[in-house]
């Protein structure tokens, strides 16, 4: 019978494992990433999912706006279904929903401003 995966590799006690110790300060969780490592970062696109590079600024928070809008209306109408701290973590969620709505319908005004 033939196995399809392969056996994991041997790890030996002179394996190169890293014993991590809380005390020493380490420089990935001291630094924030800076937009120009974030932009440096190369990107793939996948062929199922992806946003048309070519639509405007407008069109893409107006489809934002859809969809915080449609999940806002989702989260509200579990909450409604929903009793105890579950119903209070779902009003919170929508809530954040509701601010993110907010901060895009105000790009969407500046935008319009500008135009």
């Amino acid at each position: 019978m033939f196995k399809v995966t392969p056996n994991p590799p041997d790890t030996g006690p002179t394996s190169s494992s890293v014993e991590f110790d809380s005390n020493t300060p380490h420089e990935p969780a001291d630094r924030i990433p800076s937009a120009a490592d974030i932009r440096a970062t190369p990107r793939k696109l996948c062929a199922m999912f992806f946003v048309n590079p070519e639509l405007d600024t407008a069109t893409l928070l107006a489809h934002a706006c859809e969809s915080l809008a449609s999940a806002n209306v989702m989260t509200m109408d579990l909450a409604d279904r929903t009793d105890g701290t579950s119903r209070n973590t779902l009003l919170g969620i929508a809530q954040v929903i509701l601010l993110g709505e907010l901060a895009v319908n105000r790009a969407l005004d500046r935008i319009d401003a500008v135009g």
